[in-house]
Parts: C-alpha cells; structure tokens; sequence
C-alpha cells in the first residue's frame, strides 16, 4: 500500500496533523517527482475540538498559507472512529484558478466514472460524485449524508464544495481504497499539469482504462437480447457509425435464428402502413375498391403466431424519424412488457389471427434503433419513451481493433474521442462519430477521412452543433489535413 492509503487509513488522534504533512509529501514527491510542489501545496488542519473538522488537502500551488483559498483540491476528513473520507472539492474562497477545469465538462464526466466504476467494483455505494462541480449551491444527497455521522462537522462546514466522496469505512477491500485514493488525486494533480513518474504509470494508465469504460459503457448483442426477453422492446441508440443497424441485424441472424424483419421508418409512415388500415384493391370489374390491409406490425404479428414458440423480432430502423404516437395510434396500448395479455379493438377485420381484436404475442419483440445526433428530429415523446428501454451504443476503439484499422485511423479515434470527452456538453457528447468513420482496414485512410469525418465534423460546426468547441474541432480538421494531405 502507499504513504497515501497508509493516511487514509490512520484513525484522527494528536499526531495526525504531523503525520499528515509527512505523508502526503513522501507521497507526492514518489508519485509526481521532486518538484510536485512548485505546482502543489500541502493544507493541513488539525484541530482536535468538537467543532473543528481537520483535514489534509493537495491545494494550488500560490493560495495563501493559512485561511480560505480557491479552486479544486483533493482532501482527506479524519475521524475518531474510522479511516478519513476521500474528496475532491473547491474552497470555500471560489473557483479560481480552475474555473475552466472545474466548468469543462470532460472533468465532471470523468470524475462521475471513477465514481461508477469504483461503486460497481465494490458492488455497491462507496462514492458518490456530483453531476456538475461548480454547483457549490447544491447539497450532497440526503441518503449519502447519512453514511457519514462520524464526519458531521466536516460536511456541515464543507458538504456543498465538495464534488466527489469515497466512502472509506464502507470497503475493506484495500486495492479498492488504492483505487479511489489514487484516481481522485491523479485528477487533481493532472488538472494541475503533474503525471505519475515511470513507475507510477502503468497503474495510473490501468485504472484509466478502467473508468473510462464507464465513460461509454460497452454493449454487447448478448446485453441487448437479454434486456429483450426482460422488457420485449428495446430501443438501441448512439451517434452515426456505431453499428447500431448492423447489430439488429446481427442480432436477428444469430440470436432469433433469423426469425424476424426490418423495417424503416420514414416522415412519411402512417397509422395505416404500420399498424394497417384500408387499401385499394384489384377487381374484375376494373372499379376502386377498398380492403383491409395488414401494416408492417400485425405481419410480424402473423409471423410471430406461426410458432409461439419461437422468439420473433421486429427491427424498426430510424425509429424517431416518424411521429411514433400517431404512428402507434391505439397500439401504443399494447406496448406494456409487464403485461403481455393485453388487447385493442381495431377499426377493420383484418383476418386471422387478430380479425378486429388486435395484441401482441409473447414471443413478438420489437427492437429499434436511432441516431441520437440527428437534429432534424423530434424527441420521442414521454408515453412511447416509458414504453422502450433505451440501450446506448457508443464509438468503441475495440471494434477499430478487430477490423484491423490502421494505427493513423486509432490515433484519429483516440483523438477526437478525446476531445468529445473533454470538451462536448452531455447535449453534443452524443454527436461523437461513431467507429465506422475509421474502418479503413489498413488502406484509404486519407480518402475516408477526408470524404466521410471531415465533411460531418464541418456539418456539426455551421450548423452550431458544437459551438461550445468548434474551435477545437477545427484544430482536429485541420490535423487532419495535415497527415493526409
């Protein structure tokens, strides 16, 4: 274990303070180098009386030595009865000088996914961090303050700057502990522009691949069909060039046995091309006449009741591209996975084996898929949204490195991907181009880039997409340029 969980773990008593002080700076000068503390400075409080709430803290570099100071720190709250919280916070004199780290939104999601994966690690609360930093008005949840009654004082002087809490006494696990203790200050320091030394640095870069799993969470055909046979319909969603279309497909041929269609909506489907309704028909009399005509829906009905069975899947690609609910129309009804029973008049006889009484067997699922960056579309209103789980599909470097990418398009990848993280609030982060964009297998790397990414990432700027970063977006094209041109 480091000096750092050596701190953690040391209960508060009268040689705290001291020992604080020494083992923070053994720590910092082992982990970032000699000269951590030209960047760095060490607060250490120590008061023993009942209203005092001590801590040990990594503060900036140039606030003053005593009193208030400003901008992000990460911090340790002793106590009596168990090892000392692990924190990042902001000082109770303001933002500054972080108020762009602080404010970028990559710090926050970073910060959120050390969270997560250190909560699924432990498989249950041990941290808890806060959507957006600079929020200093916001109280931390009332369900986490009841875990802390050993720290009462400190969070009742320091409870709204603080940003990200682990839990200590809650683990025992000590790696887990490492983990938190090591990832929370290495955002901090890094904010301050200090990276581990040599040999600091494979655990550091472990652990960062690790969290930043949870960043952009992994799914796989396996995950989408369980969550179909628990909740039967199921939306996938994800910018452009994740593969969503391809995955449905995919899905159907090797987990529904190929039982199953797709379908695409468009403006203009109608009640009457899904669902169905009346339509011409051909007579010996040569005059127009109408009939009941099954939609899109009852024939995957009709499928499906060959062999109940057997699972069967509707795939529904661009599914936000039609109005769903006048789409669905009465159907919507029937779109309720706890009960499958459930059944609606129609306004026709549309034979076997609805007729005029319309459901959807148990074996019948339905799978959409949307591209959550089109902005040229609606957002599915609240009743259909209740009635589909949604499943993100995000850009994956793993896929690049199973079709054989080349290292220029991973490098590209890594970059921009990068800079979405950083940079992109959570309304343009979905715009991120998916991994199709980098499937050059080796070969025309310059011609895809130049003719399938740069296009789009020109599209995002003049139509002000990412008007928070077009700057930075520009930098990328222009990089681009630069080593394929």
């Amino acid at each position: 274990m480091s000096k750092l969980v050596d701190l953690v773990k040391k209960n508060l008593d009268s040689n705290w303070a001291e020992s604080a002080k020494t083992l923070l700076s053994e720590f910092a000068a082992e982990r970032y180098g000699a000269k951590w503390d030209k960047k760095v400075q060490i607060r250490v409080n120590g008061e023993m009386n009942d209203e005092a709430a001590p801590f040990a803290a990594f503060i900036p570099a140039g606030q003053p030595k005593s009193g208030p100071y400003g901008g992000m720190s990460f911090v340790l709250f002793p106590s009596k009865e168990g090892p000392s919280l692990v924190c990042l916070g902001i000082g109770t004199n303001g933002l500054s000088p972080d108020e762009q780290a602080l404010s970028r939104p990559g710090h926050a999601r970073k910060v959120l996914a050390i969270s997560r994966w250190l909560n699924q690690r432990a498989k249950k609360e041990v941290c808890w961090a806060k959507a957006d930093p600079v929020r200093v008005d916001i109280s931390m949840p009332k369900h986490t303050v009841s875990e802390l009654a050993h720290y009462e004082s400190a969070i009742g002087k320091y409870g709204k700057v603080l940003y990200a809490v682990f839990l200590t006494e809650r683990t025992s696990d000590e790696a887990i502990i490492q983990s938190a203790a090591h990832a929370l200050c290495d955002i901090f320091a890094e904010e301050r522009g200090l990276e581990p030394l040599k040999e600091s640095k494979p655990e550091k870069e472990a652990a960062y691949k690790a969290w930043m799993a949870k960043v952009i969470p992994s799914v796989s055909e396996k995950d989408v069909a369980g969550l179909l046979d628990l909740r039967r319909f199921v939306i996938i969603e994800g910018p452009p060039g994740t593969g969503k279309t391809r995955m449905a497909t995919e899905i159907i041929k090797n987990i529904y046995q190929g039982k199953g269609t797709t379908i695409q909506f468009h403006p203009g489907t109608t009640y009457e091309t899904f669902v169905g309704g009346l339509a011409p028909i051909n007579n010996s009399a040569q005059s127009l006449q109408f009939a009941p005509r099954p939609g899109q829906l009852m024939n995957a009905v009709i499928e499906a009741s060959k062999n109940p069975k057997q699972k069967y899947l509707l795939h529904i690609d661009e599914i936000n591209r039609a109005d769903l609910a006048k789409v669905l129309g009465e159907a919507i009804f029937l779109l309720e996975p706890s009960e499958p029973h459930r059944e609606v008049n129609v306004f026709y006889d549309f034979g076997a084996p609805s007729h005029n009484r319309f459901k959807l067997p148990e074996n019948l699922h339905i799978l959409g898929t949307m591209n959550s960056a089109d902005r040229s579309i609606a957002i599915l209103d609240v009743a259909v949204r209740r009635r589909f789980a949604f499943v993100p599909l995000w850009p994956s470097l793993e896929v690049l490195d199973g079709e054989k990418a080349s290292e220029t398009m991973k490098e590209a990848f890594l970059r921009l991907f990068t800079l979405f993280v950083e940079e992109a609030p959570n309304d343009a982060f979905a715009l991120m181009p998916g991994h199709a964009y980098f499937l050059d297998k080796g070969k025309n790397t310059g011609t895809l880039l130049n003719t399938g990414l740069k296009p789009l990432l020109s599209e995002y700027i003049q139509q002000g997409y990412v008007s928070g970063f077009a700057d930075e977006i520009r930098a990328y094209i222009e990089w681009i340029s630069s080593i394929t041109e």
